[in-house]
């Protein structure tokens, strides 16, 4: 390792250097910038980094990595400064984070930094991460997703599931949806991905018993350095046949992510899946649009109550309001009165007459089987394979898999 002062040796020029409290620390780092960079990196301190900017050796600096810890907080206006004047010269960041707020991480993300890795760092983490900023990317579009490889060409069903209420039931809507489309047919099956865009409470991690991890966050704050083998290795697979992306394992802003970050996962899990299924957060946010003019169906979830109806009218409004397509919104009455109850049945066409929508799907009442598949992370057709519940979910997903396919045909 080079001296502190990131002085040049004379064999090599620094390429890199780390930027931290006390970099022994972290000692992995400096086995990692060891591989990486061998004798071309140098070591700096908060104190010191913006001082080296203006050294003649700083001309050479390729990537700073900037090593944080939950201790070093009150250095953040520090930290700000050097990551700006870093990007000011081309100077590409890393952030080494360990137990860091995701809320700091976010500014500093926003600020410049191009990249994290989490600390202690995975077996190589760090070498992909500086090779990621290092190769340069393609233009970004449907049939070229970067540098990662072929899209192919596809275009994929989007279909998002929004709740209008709080326990309306949208995620077990969206997760049983994804996983009875992976499930039809053995051969020539749909290739289907679920997405969990609830930032802050998504719940598709529990309800399949999936683990969440630290890559979604990296992706999510990364999107512009997304490619295919990347955004594949974040999502996660569920027996075999169902790929899902989680939501992170801590709670996010939800304006981490900004509409275009959005449009690239849409894009690319369009590339790769016949239906992706999104799980959105009941709040509106500034990718909501985004998310509604990629969607071939957008249903929105909602009970037999007043709470759902106001929240309908109202998002009926704020759709009109900004010009949105209003049309591809399909209303979903959950926990719908049974045959027999003439009263509800009154009740639902009343509720729909004075909101002036009308009902796509009237789904029955679940019961407790439901609660006991999504403890156990399960989807219903592997805990109550004759509950009515499925049974109307399943019709669906046959009503858009044959769509599917007779465009399919007409498209060969």
């Amino acid at each position: 390792m080079s001296s502190t002062a990131a002085t040049p040796r004379p064999e090599s020029a620094i390429r890199a250097c780390t930027v931290s409290r006390d970099v022994q620390s972290f000692d992995l780092l400096i086995e990692d910038m060891e591989q990486v960079f061998g004798e071309g990196w140098g070591d700096l301190t908060f104190e010191t980094a913006l001082k080296y900017f203006e050294q003649p050796e700083a001309q050479s600096l390729e990537i700073l990595a900037i090593a944080l810890d939950d201790e070093d907080e009150p250095n953040m206006p520090a930290i700000q400064s050097i990551i700006q004047r870093a990007r000011s010269q081309n100077v590409q960041v890393v952030l080494i984070a360990e137990e860091l707020k995701p809320i700091v991480l976010h500014r500093l993300l926003r600020l410049g930094a191009a990249d994290f890795v989490p600390y202690p760092l995975p077996e190589g983490a760090l070498r992909e991460a500086i090779e990621r900023l290092q190769t340069p990317l393609a233009p970004f579009a449907p049939g070229n997703p970067g540098s990662g490889g072929s899209t192919q060409g596809k275009a994929g069903t989007v279909l998002v599931v929004h709740p209008l209420a709080g326990g309306a039931g949208a995620t077990t809507f969206a997760v049983n949806l994804a996983w009875e489309l992976a499930s039809l047919g053995e051969a020539k099956a749909a290739r289907v991905c679920i997405l969990d865009f609830d930032l802050q409470t998504g719940s598709v991690s529990t309800y399949l018993d999936i683990s969440r991890t630290e890559k979604v966050y990296e992706m999510l704050s990364n999107t512009a350095m997304m490619d295919r083998d990347f955004f594949l290795s974040t999502l996660q697979p569920f027996n075999e046949k169902l790929q899902v992306l989680t939501a992170a394992a801590d709670m996010l802003p939800l304006d981490l992510v900004t509409p275009d970050d959005v449009e690239r996962v849409l894009t690319m899990a369009r590339a790769q899946f016949d239906f992706v299924v999104i799980d959105m957060p009941g709040t509106v946010v500034q990718w909501t649009e985004t998310v509604l003019n990629a969607a071939e169906h957008y249903y929105a979830l909602m009970e037999l109550d007043m709470r759902s109806a106001q929240n309908a009218l109202r998002l009926s409004r704020a759709l009109k309001a900004e010009g949105l397509p209003l049309e591809k919104l399909r209303y979903v009455l959950n926990r719908a009165p049974r045959f027999t109850d003439l009263s509800g049945k009154s009740r639902a066409k009343r509720m729909a007459e004075s909101l002036d929508i009308s009902f796509a799907l009237q789904l029955p009442d679940g019961g407790a089987q439901v609660t006991q598949a999504n403890d156990h992370g399960l989807p219903l057709a592997e805990v109550a394979a004759k509950n009515p519940l499925l049974k109307e979910i399943r019709k669906l997903a046959q009503t858009l898999d044959e769509a599917r396919r007779s465009q399919t045909r007409a498209a060969a």
